[in-house]
């Protein structure tokens, strides 16, 4: 793949609306950037104007699963997208837009699609989640898993690989991608009887009270009815107000030397690219993207609560939200952005991760977002245990278990991208021993 930066006004195939500004593609369809303007009381920045992804239309992220030999294999395929820092990256069986694979650009069908429009497997997963409230205007996608008993043809690009190899790729650098780590975090890895299959590595380790914190048997610091009727709540009184706005209406926001950057060079840029690619459904074309401005912090705090591992989550107001509020991680930013504003804007808990002692990080790595919408937009995630309650009595923050954060995900919309991210991150935590297991643990009747 070659990618090459061009002006937003040189792109092939996508105009500017004449009345709005908008970028729109010539077809009316995969996705147009347009403007949001935001109203927060109470907020730290209490209203702004911003350009924002708008894709109305659902895609498929899909994992095909089968046993050789009594182990569990997810089919995974080396993807390269627009994107991507480094070159390819270990994606999901099927990532697709609805206009990816209705063909709307003519070319060549998505391989492996109809197990997924049509399952004749088992669907072990089917959910729809959303992506980044702060760039995406109520984006979701249909995550899939679907499990497999006959012959399947191994196509080139793609390769089958156990939960265990998948899980130990998440640690290295910029390799398994955001719609990867999304679907990982949606299977059913948390039920009844966790600790019999994974088994114990002392009372008081992490690894057991990881164990401990995915089997359901083992409660937590908060009901799962608690937990829902907190997040109701929250979502039923927050005040937040949005609205769709022309591109060319936006405050403090300017088009210039090809791109739409903000006037003091903060949050994110929008660009374009031409795409010249070989073994994508077509061979070459172009479009706009967002360019983060510096890296971002996405952390965990992890506790361990009467032996059974908490994630401490923050109930997260972002304005592409469909349902307003997700729970988030406990630190999610981009530091450099809160520079200019009062010392009380900083993120809580970001000088505690910021802090932490080698010895309490438990997963440290820089992961990359979605190659296809944003250009080298890459996070640093991590993974932080404490023994402290910093969020005592908050009311935006909770300490949940696994096997609550896998039953939130079992329905739309109530852990982030990055959340789930991170909970994928978690699972894997629990070491490479999954191989030995024919199943991740118990699963549920679908």
């Amino acid at each position: 793949m070659n990618v090459d930066r061009t002006a937003l006004e040189d792109l092939a195939g996508w105009r500017e609306d004449g009345r709005t500004g908008d970028i729109v593609h010539r077809s009316g369809k995969f996705f147009a950037i347009e403007g949001l303007d935001v109203r927060f009381p109470g907020n730290c920045v209490a209203a702004w104007t911003q350009p924002i992804i708008n894709q109305p239309e659902v895609g498929i992220l899909g994992i095909l699963v089968k046993e050789f030999d009594g182990v569990l294999h997810l089919l995974m395929q080396a993807k390269n997208e627009p994107g991507n820092h480094d070159g390819p990256q270990l994606s999901p069986t099927v990532q697709a837009t609805r206009s990816n694979y209705t063909r709307v650009h003519h070319g060549r069908p998505v391989p492996y699609l109809d197990h997924f429009r049509d399952p004749s497997g088992r669907v072990l997963a089917d959910v729809r989640q959303s992506e980044q409230g702060a760039w995406f205007y109520r984006k979701r996608n249909r995550n899939m898993v679907v499990e497999v008993t006959g012959d399947v043809e191994l196509l080139d690009g793609f390769c089958w690989l156990t939960l265990g190899q998948v899980h130990e790729l998440l640690s290295v650098p910029d390799l398994v991608n955001m719609d990867a780590r999304t679907v990982l975090a949606c299977m059913p890895f948390s039920g009844r009887g966790t600790s019999d299959t994974f088994g114990s590595d002392g009372d008081g380790g992490f690894r057991a009270s990881l164990i401990r914190s995915c089997d359901p048997a083992q409660g937590g610091r908060h009901g799962i009815d608690e937990v829902l009727s907190w997040t109701t709540g929250i979502r039923s009184t927050v005040d937040i107000h949005t609205e769709r706005i022309p591109l060319n209406r936006l405050r403090r926001w300017h088009r210039a030397d090809g791109k739409i950057s903000h006037e003091t060079g903060r949050f994110f840029d929008v660009i374009g690219v031409d795409v010249t690619a070989r073994g994508r459904e077509v061979g070459a074309w172009s479009q706009p993207m967002i360019e983060p401005v510096g890296m971002g912090v996405i952390a965990l705090l992890v506790r361990n609560i009467d032996g059974v591992l908490h994630a401490l989550v923050n109930a997260r107001v972002e304005p592409g939200n469909s349902d307003v509020v997700e729970l988030g991680p406990t630190v999610q930013c981009a530091p450099e952005n809160y520079d200019h504003l009062p010392p009380g804007a900083r993120p809580l808990f970001l000088d505690e991760v910021l802090a932490a002692r080698p010895g309490r990080i438990r997963f440290d790595t820089v992961l990359s977002e979605e190659g296809g919408r944003f250009y080298h937009a890459r996070n640093r995630y991590l993974i932080v245990e404490t023994d402290e309650d910093p969020a005592l009595g908050h009311p935006d923050f909770r300490w949940l278990t696994m096997h609550q954060l896998g039953e939130l995900l079992r329905h739309s919309y109530y852990l982030n991208v990055q959340a789930r991210s991170l909970s994928a991150c978690l699972y894997s935590l629990t070491s490479s021993r999954v191989d030995s297991a024919p199943r991740l643990a118990p699963i549920p009747p679908h």
